[in-house]
């Protein structure tokens, strides 16, 4: 496992690419002392290891947060893998860790599992439930209407997302996001990042049929979300639109 200063030269790393591609991003390049740093962040680095204590979160079995197999038909996961490596290479040097790729596949409701973890090493497609955010569903159909990045919005933004460092905040641990495209460029001002949240849940979906919407997060259930620090945080890529 990285150590802390290689965690932090891995995360400075990500400003340098960001800066030398016009992408400068205050706090990144300098090892996050500024805006992205707040009381209580924890840097990612490499995976936490399975059953890993996360501050605010209860450990959990890697075994039981595992889907026993996959959600998607082999097409669509096939679909999966292509589109995330398509995005791997167009945005090339602004990824620090290009292993796994989260695709958030908004052309399906929220009642069916549609954040996909896409392993390019072995190409594996791993899928969770995801929700989308208030101003995208104003009826709270289940389905995904629009996308804004529109400040006040609570809606969901399509495009590519760095993830970064998690932190300790509103909604317990989170994972920072910057967005990479215009049509996501407010990421870090609307303060859209991923979570855990409780309305992300079977549980939801058995009762109402769908799951609960964010204010515009990528939020999944805590267990899936475990899954999204130990595999998805420190500088990979979040992709977001109707993909398939």
């Amino acid at each position: 496992m990285l150590g802390r200063r290689d965690v932090l030269k891995g995360t400075m790393a990500i400003g340098a690419g960001l800066a030398a591609s016009g992408w400068a991003v205050p706090g990144l390049a300098q090892g996050l002392p500024g805006p992205l740093q707040s009381p209580g962040v924890q840097p990612a680095g490499a995976p936490l290891p399975p059953g890993a204590a996360v501050p605010g979160m209860a450990p959990v079995s890697p075994a039981a947060a595992l889907p026993t197999s996959p959600v998607g038909t082999p097409e669509y996961n096939r679909r999966i893998l292509a589109n995330a490596k398509r995005q791997v290479e167009r945005l090339g040097s602004k990824l620090w860790r290009t292993d796994v790729v989260g695709m958030a596949d908004f052309s399906r409701p929220s009642w069916e599992p549609r954040m996909h973890f896409a392993n390019l090493e072995n190409g594996t497609v791993r899928s969770f439930l995801l929700a989308h955010g208030k101003g995208s569903d104003l009826d709270h159909t289940g389905w995904l209407q629009t996308f804004s990045s529109q400040y006040g919005s609570l809606a969901t933004s399509r495009g590519a997302y760095l993830t970064c460092e998690w932190y300790t905040g509103k909604y317990g641990t989170s994972i920072r996001l910057v967005g990479l495209d215009p049509d996501n460029r407010t990421a870090l001002e609307r303060m859209i990042v991923m979570h855990s949240a409780w309305y992300v849940d079977p549980g939801m979906i058995a009762k109402w049929g769908k799951i609960g919407r964010s204010d515009g997060c990528f939020a999944m259930s805590q267990t899936d979300f475990n899954e999204a620090l130990w595999h998805l945080s420190g500088g990979r890529l979040l992709f977001a639109d109707r993909i398939v």
